[in-house]
């Protein structure tokens, strides 16, 4: 009887999220292939993201590059982390057509659900398109990396899904929440931006709702294997953002680059505070605990 009442209850709670999200959608939509101007000149001494947000900025490696180099390493970095956005973007859709797959398309909410998908799919295509405009390779995550996301997409229960799905939407959100707006940057990386923005928006306030619903009713055994879980997710996340191959390509070493990036104090603040609205939920709800604190100090997101 509990059970029943509960499902009673949570029924037209989700389809009212759904309706709203999908009249959303219906309203703030958009075609990268036309919306976006694929032919915007690229001026070699524009940068495609804040200086101060490249992971080098304020080390003896970025004083020692030129101009030119310092605006193409910010085109790469913008680059890797567009393809660690595709990686998973792609884990997701996988996930999100395994939830739907258990639900009944009649309802609002999982309508939703198949149309957050379709919002990815166009996603992955405009960033891939992006990486490509610019001339840059499709840097991707590590192999590691890309194993471990096979399996978390095989494995995950709904709490894993959306506070992961959580954790790296709000990074990139963050990112382009400065990008859309500053004028001093390319103009394809602010398009981009703007679209990106708006439309996860929505997004991130179904994972929050979802996650909140699935975390209440675990138990402590879950709580913990969620924990190392997200631990996990966060660390491989944060740390792939920036591919050796970005330092390579302007001419750094990228191991020593590496290095000097994981010790920049100015790159560990700005993830700090692209990753804090989203860590400070993770720890109210009850997601960061004692089993994976290490982890986000290691990824330098604590």
């Amino acid at each position: 009887m509990v059970v029943m009442t509960t499902v009673m209850t949570e029924l037209p709670e989700r389809e009212r999220t759904g309706e709203r999200l999908l009249r959303s959608a219906a309203k703030l939509s958009f075609d990268p292939t036309t919306e976006v101007d694929w032919e915007a000149p690229q001026p070699p001494d524009v940068f495609y993201c804040p200086p101060s947000y490249s992971s080098l900025y304020g080390t003896r490696r970025w004083e020692q590059l030129t101009e030119s180099e310092r605006v193409q390493l910010t085109k790469h970095e913008v680059a890797s982390i567009a393809s660690v956005g595709i990686w998973f973007e792609e884990i997701l859709m996988q996930m999100l057509l395994r939830h739907a797959y258990d639900r009944d398309l009649t309802r609002k909410d999982t309508q939703w659900t198949l149309t957050e998908i379709a919002d990815e799919c166009r996603h992955s295509i405009m960033f891939a398109t992006m990486v490509k405009t610019f001339g840059a390779p499709n840097y991707g995550v590590n192999r590691l990396s890309h194993e471990l996301g096979r399996i978390f997409k095989t494995i995950s229960n709904n709490v894993l899904t959306f506070a992961g799905t959580m954790y790296v939407e709000e990074i990139l959100d963050s990112f382009q929440r400065d990008a859309m707006d500053d004028e001093s940057l390319q103009p394809i990386v602010r398009q981009v931006s703007r679209i990106h923005v708006i439309e996860e928006a929505r997004h991130i306030s179904f994972a929050r709702e979802e996650s909140l619903r699935a975390l209440a009713k675990s138990g402590r055994i879950r709580r913990v294997y969620n924990r190392i879980m997200i631990g996990l997710i966060i660390h491989r996340a944060t740390l792939g953002l920036i591919n050796d191959g970005a330092y390579a390509a302007v001419g750094l070493d990228p191991k020593a680059a590496r290095k000097a990036a994981r010790k920049n104090p100015h790159w560990q603040a700005t993830k700090k505070r692209a990753a804090s609205a989203v860590l400070a939920f993770f720890d109210e709800c009850g997601l960061i605990g004692p089993e994976n604190r290490f982890l986000l100090r290691s990824a330098g997101v604590i």
